[in-house]
């Protein structure tokens, strides 16, 4: 048995880090090439924040911008090549003892048509997230860790995937779960999904002064966002607001919502921050052990 996991989790590492070297090579349909889809978002993103300012004393290359980029290629495609073998073999373990992805289900998506499909996927899973992102403010375990992501002092459209490791470990059981509840069913066309989430992610960490207008009740924007980020939260939601990952409904519906202002011109982080290392090698450890600022 032991060897057959280990057997599992080494083909599915060796098979994820092969899919990543086939995005970059172009071995891949491009719309669905999540290494240049990525890149080319977030080329065109910049561009707009170089091009449309809204905190226009910010630099181009802002503070941790550089930063901020390694961790965006690293928790995309590196940390899933390290993490890929465990859930293969966690998934494996489940349906040895006869927990089939259907186990749990309360809909089964794949007897609707393609549209309906993408619309469901897209709003169990988000909600979930909504709860997950709300869970790592509210457990000061899982703060700890979500530290790394509120450390931003300056917004730019790569801090979106500026977070430790270890909130992959949390998100993506819950995804698991979501597809479970689905019916064990994620419709074929569902990287349009991921593409869209990571477009909305880019601009609601970017320096663009958008709210959408009447749709900022239902989709998160960078405005809205901001206050996410905010150094002073408001004395009644003392754990933080607006938790919203791509839809913003979650937080109106719930009360989390707030924005009392639009110039974009607030302090962000939190309290206790100046202890947060600068190195990307000692954030990856941070909320495991105090370690040192440099």
């Amino acid at each position: 048995m032991l060897i057959e996991l280990l057997d599992i989790f080494i083909n599915n590492i060796i098979g994820t880090a092969k899919w990543v070297l086939s995005n970059i090579v172009f071995d891949v349909p491009f719309s669905q090439n999540y290494f240049w889809g990525l890149t080319l978002i977030s080329l065109i993103v910049w561009s707009a924040e170089l091009c449309f300012p809204w905190r226009k004393q910010q630099a181009a290359f802002r503070h941790d911008f550089w930063l901020d980029a390694v961790y965006m290629y690293f928790n995309f495609f590196i940390f899933s090549i390290m993490i890929s073998g465990i859930y293969t073999v966690i998934t494996h373990m489940f349906y040895s003892y006869d927990v089939t992805m259907q186990a749990i289900s309360i809909i089964d998506i794949a007897e609707f048509n393609p549209v309906a499909q993408l619309l469901i996927f897209f709003f169990v899973l988000d909600f979930l997230q909504w709860v997950t992102h709300k869970t790592l403010h509210k457990v000061p375990l899982f703060w700890r860790f979500h530290q790394v992501h509120h450390s931003i002092k300056e917004m730019g459209f790569a801090g979106h995937l500026r977070y430790h490791w270890m909130e992959n470990i949390l998100y993506k059981p819950l995804k698991t779960i979501g597809v479970m509840l689905l019916g064990g069913f994620e419709p074929e066309q569902a990287f349009i999904i991921h593409f869209f989430t990571i477009v909305i992610g880019h601009i609601n960490h970017s320096n663009l002064r958008l709210d959408y207008g009447p749709l900022r009740y239902i989709l998160n924007n960078p405005v809205m966002h901001l206050y996410h980020h905010a150094y002073t939260l408001p004395k009644e939601h003392r754990y933080g607001v607006n938790f919203g990952i791509t839809l913003s409904v979650w937080d109106y519906l719930f009360k989390s919502a707030y924005v009392p202002e639009k110039s974009g011109q607030i302090k962000l982080g939190y309290v206790g921050d100046n202890n947060m290392p600068t190195s990307f090698g000692k954030q990856l450890v941070h909320g495991f052990f105090k370690c040192s600022k440099k």
